[in-house]
């Protein structure tokens, strides 16, 4: 059914009047008007204007949306060739031999022209909605699965508690309460991912509000949260010397760092030491988060930022912790502020995640002293 409303929508497109595309149909045309007065005196007694305007259909059509500007094109097309460029110009003349033939071959060519266009357009856009849907389907099962776990064991520890009244020690109830605690704040961050996707898969696309942050320190407030869940985690801290200006959704970026900061503590196996880098990469600002642990499954390096992969791989601790949706909401925001994100392992060992964010060298900043002392503090464990 929602195929089925989606196809519905792209042919309603294909129709739709706009301003941007009317001025898109009119520009063209003028030009090659424009090109065909120009090149006038080296034709001869070539007749190369209808290939122009054909030329100038086949733009329009990929420029616009729909079908009616294409159309409305090559039948302007026709009328103009016929008009200034056939004798006697200036004046619509239909009778001369031959005349009627050759003007249906050319609009028959751009109306043909211009109906590929628009299809190959439509059937772009019907692969991305059914890209849109999958990546959603991928996203509904990953959330049933990861729900589910922690909920159970929520669940459990609560009948535990209910039933057993005083025949389990204190001790073995606090457990159970620190379990339930856990999880409960496990499922806390995994709606909040959940909010942030629902944003910015939003009709109007990502509400991303920019203002110039400097990295260094919505890095030293994320290290800060990671602090309260991760305690004991051993975090290394690498800043330039210059303050790096980014314009940037601060607290989503803070969320993105978090969400890495929390992979690498809940998941790379064997890790001893997370590292927190930030780099200025040209016009660019680089972080990376990185670990001394086992490093990715190869098989999972291709899927892990859009969560496209199976839950059966891995142990059953990364069944009940899988960040895959986290790392899809980090990959998301971080395309929706002009960056790129990868994944890779190092060439020692251990997982590597790293993003880029374009920088504002409007009014660069010398100098880390403000942020310094923060971020040092943070990382001390």
């Amino acid at each position: 059914m929602k195929n089925k409303k989606t196809g519905r929508g792209v042919r309603k497109k294909a129709f739709r009047l706009s301003l941007k595309d009317t001025l898109i149909t009119l520009c063209a045309l003028l030009l090659a008007t424009a090109l065909c007065y120009l090149l006038l005196p080296l034709a001869g007694n070539e007749s190369f204007e209808p290939l122009l305007f054909v030329l100038a259909v086949l733009v329009i059509s990929r420029l616009t949306d729909g079908y009616f500007y294409g159309v409305a094109a090559s039948i302007l097309g026709v009328l103009m060739v016929n008009l200034l460029f056939t004798y006697p110009y200036c004046k619509f003349n239909f009778t001369i031999t031959g005349y009627p033939i050759s003007m249906l071959c050319m609009l028959a060519t751009a109306i043909i022209t211009c109906a590929l266009t628009a299809r190959i357009k439509e059937q772009e856009q019907l692969m991305v909605a059914a890209e849109r849907e999958r990546m959603r389907s991928n996203l509904l099962r990953a959330v049933s699965h990861d729900l589910r776990t922690p909920l159970t064991a929520i669940s459990g520890a609560c009948s535990a508690l209910i039933e057993s009244g005083d025949a389990i020690s204190v001790q073995e109830k606090n457990k159970l309460i620190s379990q339930i605690d856990e999880d409960a704040q496990w499922l806390i961050r995994l709606v909040e991912n959940l909010l942030i996707v629902t944003r910015m898969d939003a009709p109007g696309g990502a509400d991303i509000t920019k203002s110039p942050e400097a990295a260094e320190e919505v890095a030293a407030s994320a290290l800060s949260l990671f602090r309260k869940n991760f305690p004991q985690a051993n975090v290394v801290v690498h800043v330039p010397e210059e303050v790096l200006i980014t314009p940037m959704d601060g607290m989503l970026i803070r969320q993105v760092l978090l969400n890495l900061l929390e992979n690498a503590a809940a998941h790379a196996e064997g890790a001893t030491r997370i590292c927190l880098d930030i780099i200025r990469d040209g016009d660019n600002a680089l972080f990376r988060v990185s670990d001394d642990g086992k490093g990715i499954d190869p098989e999972l390096l291709p899927h892990i930022l859009n969560g496209d992969y199976k839950h059966s791989l891995g142990s059953s601790e990364d069944k009940k912790r899988n960040m895959g949706i986290g790392l899809s909401v980090c990959s998301t925001i971080v395309a929706a502020h002009s960056g790129q994100m990868r994944a890779y392992n190092g060439s020692g060992r251990g997982a590597v995640f790293e993003f880029t964010l374009p920088l504002d060298n409007t009014d660069e900043v010398d100098g880390m002293d403000i942020y310094q002392d923060e971020v040092d503090e943070q990382a001390q464990p």
